[in-house]
């Protein structure tokens, strides 16, 4: 599976810390090898069709979405992104 990144996640990730960047970094590298990996705690979102998450660090979260061969990242933040999507 392949990354491909919206403007609206590219916006948000600009807005994290350094350090809260270099945690979804290393977690998006983990997605690449293996959406299984246990510190990702990846779920599908309740009532929001075909939207999925996983966890960055406890307060973050990345939205995503799977589209054939690439994994869609729609936004990352805090609990709050989920209410935006």
């Amino acid at each position: 599976m392949k990354i491909r990144r919206t403007d609206r996640f590219k916006k948000d990730y600009q807005k994290l810390t350094s350090d809260i960047r270099e945690r979804v970094d290393e977690k998006l590298r983990f997605l690449i090898h293996g959406p299984r990996h246990p510190s990702l705690r990846i779920h599908k979102l309740r009532g929001m069709e075909g939207l999925w998450e996983f966890s960055v660090t406890t307060n973050h979260r990345v939205i995503f979405e799977i589209e054939g061969q690439y994994y869609v990242l729609l936004g990352v933040g805090s609990h709050r992104i989920v209410n935006r999507k």
